[in-house]
This record gives structure tokens, sequence and C-alpha cells, in this order.
């Protein structure tokens, strides 16, 4: 795991940048420019980076990331063709000013903004967000398929170079609901800037790459510590690490975990001991309960995994093949109520076909107003929980005590090895 975070460690500004990436998405579509795609310009990326007046910034901080990038960026062969995310000047300073502290005001002339990434910008910093940045394919907003799940893509950021240099970080093409968007954040004029070595697509902020792992949230929100005992429990009787935790620490994976708040947790053990625990009783009781013989392993890890998307379509049953989602953002979400496998449906078998959760989402705009998420066995539908605001881990919790820490954001919590919703309900297979 040194290896992962040591690469991707961009420093302090990436953590202001992942604020700025869920700021910016609960903004309605109408703040953001309609989108207008523009001719050829014949010229390469960086060449057209310095000719648009509204793009130095972005070519300011590609600069800063070194000379591998300019070199990169101005290559023009037949084989090397490039998709290159470009935050414009507005969203270059709203990065800058999160960044400074807020030292570097939004109304500063551009030259302040300039010197901050010349001066105070740290190159690795720099080169993190750019590679991030630079996919290597073109895609036009054509080729972007209104699917569900959103195409996953490779970056320029490779998780672990020594070791497994074609294992790179990856980021998220999206259409859906009819909003052209790269992870989360949309895209904004101008678009396909076709050039000779690729194609500029604007965003309307700037798209970093994540730097955490799923297992540092689960391990340190003290609002999940219950759901973390039934992860724990769930992996009892193998090696610690066990295959879950071992899943969330790992960085070429891609989940989606849908996580039961503490009191959704107590309400759902609660009912299932028929009231003798209350839930007015300490999170320390729930947690004793899922580590004691009161319940089964089997139990508590069918009910874990039930919460839980891979992008995998392994069975019991090579004769079966059923595809789970992988990682999922609230903006890619169905508007009918669809039904989905969870990572239990990896023990179906023939004969045996575990049950689906049913997804369904009302926009706002660009933006999940409401998203709702059901098991086959609930009543009513569980609520994601939305304030998509990132608060990163500062004190990572692999190898060390963790420290609980309270967390702001509760939808679309980007990490290297997928995303975390909380949700309000306890999701039951049956």
């Amino acid at each position: 795991m040194n290896i992962l975070k040591n690469k991707l460690n961009i420093g302090l500004t990436a953590v202001a940048v992942s604020t700025l990436i869920f700021s910016a998405c609960n903004k309605n579509v109408k703040q953001f420019t309609e989108p207008v795609a523009i001719a050829s310009s014949g010229i390469s990326l960086d060449s057209a980076l310095r000719a648009n007046p509204n793009d130095s910034l972005y070519y300011r901080m590609v600069v800063k990331a070194g000379v591998t990038f300019t070199t990169l960026l101005k290559n023009v062969t037949a084989t090397n063709q490039y998709t290159l995310t470009v935050p414009d000047n507005n969203a270059m300073k709203v990065f800058i000013n999160a960044a400074s502290g807020g030292l570097v005001p939004l109304a500063a002339p551009d030259a302040v903004f300039s010197g901050f990434i010349v001066n105070n910008l740290p190159a690795a910093s720099a080169a993190g967000i750019v590679s991030y940045n630079i996919i290597p394919q073109r895609y036009d907003t054509a080729s972007i398929p209104n699917v569900f799940p959103n195409i996953q893509v490779g970056t320029l950021i490779q998780l672990a170079p020594t070791t497994a240099p074609f294992v790179t970080a990856t980021s998220f093409l999206s259409k859906r609901p009819g909003i052209l968007r790269v992870n989360n954040i949309p895209l904004t004029s101008p678009l396909n800037v076709i050039c000779s070595n690729g194609i500029i697509q604007h965003t309307a902020a700037v798209v970093a790459p994540a730097q955490r792992v799923i297992w540092e949230r689960l391990n340190t929100d003290n609002d999940l510590t219950i759901f973390k005992a039934a992860i724990q429990r769930a992996d009892s009787g193998t090696a610690a690490p066990g295959a879950l935790v071992t899943a969330f620490l790992t960085g070429p994976a891609n989940f989606t975990v849908l996580a039961p708040t503490n009191l959704a947790m107590k309400q759902f053990i609660s009912a299932a001991t028929g009231g003798l625990i209350p839930v007015a009783a300490p999170d320390a009781v729930f947690i004793g309960f899922l580590g004691s013989n009161n319940i089964s392993t089997r139990l508590v890890k069918g009910i874990v995994v039930y919460h839980l998307f891979d992008d995998r379509s392994n069975t019991a049953a090579a004769s079966l093949s059923v595809k789970r989602p992988g990682r999922i953002f609230t903006p890619n979400l169905p508007t009918i109520a669809t039904t989905y496998p969870t990572l239990l449906s990896s023990a179906d078998s023939i004969g045996i076909s575990f049950p689906r959760v049913s997804f369904a989402a009302t926009f706002t705009g660009a933006f999940a107003s409401a998203a709702t998420v059901k098991g086959a066995g609930n009543a009513t539908a569980s609520n994601f929980l939305l304030n998509a605001t990132y608060t990163p881990d500062s004190s990572p919790s692999y190898g060390t005590t963790p420290v609980n820490t309270t967390y702001l954001g509760t939808n679309d919590q980007f990490y290297v090895n997928g995303i975390l919703h909380k949700i309000d309900q306890v999701l039951r297979p049956q």
C-alpha cells in the first residue's frame, strides 16, 4: 500500500481539488455554459492550449508538471491520440482559491493565480492532476454512450509502476441523464476541440485523481463503525486482513459500497432481535452482537456483500455470467426503478439465483435530488444520503490505530478502488 499511496500522493492541493469536485457537483446544470462543439484546429494539444486564453492557467499547470507532459502534448503521430479533460480559467481559479486556503481570492488578477501555480503548487501535484486528465484514446462527445454503468477509461497515472506498469487509475465517461460528464463533473464549452494528436474536452471543475482507498474511509468514519464491524465479522475465520478488507485496500479494484449508517444498522439489528437490543443501546452493544454466536458469520457476510458491487461477472457456475455494474455515480442512476446484481450474485449457481437490488433517482438539473436503492426483502426503499462534499482522511488508517473522523460527504465519495455512498436502511436480500 505504501507504493500505491506514494504514487498517488499529489499533496494538499489535491485535497482542495477533491473538495471542488463534489461541491461543483451540487450545482444545477443551468449554472454551466451550454456545451458547443468546435471544428478541428489542425494543431497539437499543446498548441491548442497555448492558443486559447481561457486555458492559460491550466497550461501553466501543464508546464509546472514538467517537460514530459509538454512534450507528450506536442508529439504528433498517427498512433498517439489522447483525450485531454481541461478546466478553463474560471474552474482553475476556484481550484487555486481552495488550494491556497483562500489566500488567492477569486477576484485576483490572472497573474496572481499564475504566480501561485509557478511558486506554490508542487510539481508532483501538477503532474498527478495532469496525468489523470490525459486519457490515451480519443473520445469525442458522440462516442460517449448513454448507458449504465458509465464507461471506464484508463489515464496516464500508473498505480504501481515498478510492479504493475500497465495498471492505471481510471476515470469514467458518461452521458446520463443526457448530461456529458467525466466522473461526476459536467463537461462544458468548448467541446470536441479537435487537434492533430487528440481532442480537448472542457470540464466545469478540475478533475483530480483519488488518493486514498475505500478501507481508509470505512476504518475511520465514526458513523460507519457498526458496518465496519459487520465487514470484519464477515472476514472472520481467515488470516487478517480478510478477503473483504484486502479488497478494500487494493488499488486496481473497482467497487461501489452502499454503506448503512450506524442508525440504519441499529434499526436492522434491533428488529432482527425482536427488540431485545433497543435502538437506543450504545454502539458497542451492536458491535458486540455482530461478533457473537447470536448471529452466524455466513448470514453477516451475505448481508455485507449484498451492499457491494464490483465490475466482474463471476458466479459459482461457469455457465452463468451476471455482470455487476462496478462504480456507480449518483448522476448516472436510472430514473425508472431498475434492478442490478450485487456481489452476492457471485454465489449464483445452477438453480440458484440471488436477488438483485433496485435503483432509481430523481434529477433536478444535472444532479440527483433524490436517489434510492431497494433490497428484495425491504418493504420500502433506502435513501442515498445526498451531500457530495468530499472530506479526506488526514490520518491513514492501515498499519496504525484508526482515528475516527466526522465526514461531511455522504455520496459519490471517490476513492482509488471505488466509490462509497451512505444509505439510511440495511438492504435485505429476503
